[in-house]
This record gives C-alpha cells, structure tokens and sequence, in this order.
C-alpha cells in the first residue's frame, strides 16, 4: 500500500525534522509562516515520486503475481521481469509508472501534508503542542493521513492496477484507461476495491509512520543528537515499511484482484467473497500473502526512500527559504 509508506513525513518539528538548529525567537517568528501547505505537498510529491520509480519494476511483478493464480517464487518473479525485458524491452517494466506518477505524486503530497496538520492538531487537542506525540496519537496522525490520501486519489490506483496487468494494446494511455472503464464497466468501477484499500491503509499508514517517528525518538534519546543521519533514517523507514506492510498485506491482495477483476475474467465483488475464494483456490499462505516476500525488498526500499528523501528535500527548501531565495 502506499505508503508508500508511507509511511509517511516529517515526524518532528521544522527544526527536528531537518536537523537544522531554529534560530533566535525573533528570527523563527520570520521564518516559520514561510513553511506553507505547498512545500509540505511539494516535499511529499517528490518522495513519493523517486522511491516509486526506483522499485516500479519489482512493484509491477508484485501486482502482476497478485491478480493471478499462479504460484509465487523469487525465481518465476525474477524469470517474469527477464521475460519482459527480453518481449518488449527495458522500459515495459516501467509500465503503468506513468500512472503511477499521477497517482503518487498526490498521494504523497498529500500524505505528507495532512500528516503534519493531523499532528498540529492532535498536538493542540491533547495539550502536546510542539512536543512529540504519544504513541496512540502518533498512530492516529499516521493512519489519517494514509486515509486522506488514499481516498482523494484511489482512481488514479485503480487505474495504475489495470495498466500493469494489461498489454500495451489495450490500454494506451491513461485516459483511454479512464474512458474504457466509464463505458465498458460504468464509473462505479473505478471505486472497486475502495473498502479494502482503506481497510489497510489504516494499520499500514499508521504503523509506518507509528514506527518511523519511534526510531527517531529513541535515537534521540540514546545518542542525545538531534537527528540520525541520512543513512540511518533510510533504515528506520525500511524497518517501518516491512512491519506496515506485513501488516495489512492480505488487503492489498484483495483489493488488487477487485481492481483487475474486470480484465481477468474474475469476479471479486465483496471483501470477504474475495478473501474465501482466493483461500480456497490458492490457500492462506500461498493466496493471501503472494508476493509479501518481494514487498519484504521493495516495501522498505520505498519507504526508506520515500522518508528520507521527504526529510532532506525539507531541509533544503528550508535552507532556502532561509537565505531568502525564494518567498511565497
């Protein structure tokens, strides 16, 4: 689920966050309105945008596995990418990251966004304000914000399934993906396997990120430095992304045989007719969790990613913002 990944944002206040040390009350009264809404999304889009592409590739053989009822192994996995390459080329592994792009930028952003409104908010309604959160509201800010986002772009990653499981021929671009779906199959369609989605985007998100603003914490705590390194904070996201994942796998394997379910010939139409048909067919293990062990390389290279990148493109801007290049 993306997060990705989400997971995901900037746990901490500005000057944590980035490591930066705020200056002087007079000048971080300056500085602080310059931090808008449009750089969180900004932030957010290009997080989401690099890890995604990074692992586009793994990610569509993942989904690929998901929808069908062939059994799953890092060899057929890795001998469907050679296969792929070798039919139609490097860039076919990148099918559908087209849609991808559209759909994650905004979720992202938008991820990333409300994930530091939520937390402002639930700071200020249980007295935390400036402080870091609980742990129930540091799960809560997470698992809102992974609803936000999922639920203002959830077309755009039904459209993002069909083009990784289809041919070129079928689809050509993504609003003849749209157009299709609308006649062929109504509009309706194009909310299928929504309940899932949000069904897992709630412990996903928030246990990612639950657990990314954990690590940081305790880091802080134990080392008495104000913020782990890049390299550090890329292992608390992959730590974040594996348990957030593992999670609530077995709902984005059913949401994904709803969102193809028209182009496989398939007819998933409820959550648990879907859940007791693939448990059937393919038992529990083999069925449900097809395709976790890929999602345990990729799931925590995007989210490690994805939170990092987050981290230092927020530091830079503010740097920027600081030295008075660029004002809103």
């Amino acid at each position: 689920m993306e997060p990705h990944v989400s997971d995901h944002q900037s746990p901490l206040p500005v000057s944590e966050a980035t490591g930066l040390a705020m200056p002087p009350s007079s000048q971080a009264t300056d500085l602080r309105p310059r931090w808008t809404v449009l750089d969180s999304l900004l932030c957010g889009a290009i997080a989401g945008a690099i890890a995604k592409t990074v692992i586009a590739p793994l990610d569509r053989t993942k989904i690929i596995f998901q929808v069908s009822s062939n059994r799953f192994s890092a060899k057929e996995a890795f001998r469907l990418i050679y296969c792929s390459y070798m039919k139609d080329g490097l860039l076919s592994l990148w099918r559908g990251n087209s849609a991808t792009m559209m759909r994650v930028m905004p979720y992202a952003g938008i991820q990333f966004c409300s994930h530091d409104k939520y937390k402002e908010l639930l700071g200020g309604y249980y007295g935390y304000q400036g402080k870091a959160l609980p742990p129930f509201q540091r799960f809560l800010a997470g698992s809102l914000a992974g609803t936000t986002a999922a639920m203002l772009t959830y077309p755009l990653d039904m459209v993002r399934a069909r083009m990784a499981v289809t041919a070129r021929e079928m689809y050509s671009n993504i609003m003849h993906v749209f157009v299709r779906i609308s006649q062929e199959e109504g509009v309706r369609t194009l909310y299928r396997g929504f309940t899932p989605t949000i069904m897992g985007v709630i412990p996903y998100a928030g246990i990612t990120f639950f657990t990314y603003e954990t690590l940081k914490k305790l880091h802080t705590e134990k080392t008495k430095l104000p913020q782990p390194s890049p390299l550090e904070r890329l292992a608390f996201g992959a730590c974040a992304g594996l348990i957030g994942q593992s999670a609530s796998y077995p709902l984005d394997v059913v949401r994904r045989r709803m969102q193809t379910a028209g182009v496989t010939g398939s007819s998933y139409a409820t959550i648990l007719g879907t859940m007791r048909a693939i448990v059937a067919q393919e038992g529990v293990v083999r069925g449900l969790y097809k395709g976790l062990s890929m999602n345990w390389i990729k799931g925590p290279i995007a989210v490690g990613i994805s939170l990092t990148t987050f981290d230092v493109t927020h530091g830079l801007l503010l740097k920027v913002h600081q030295t008075g290049y660029f004002t809103h």
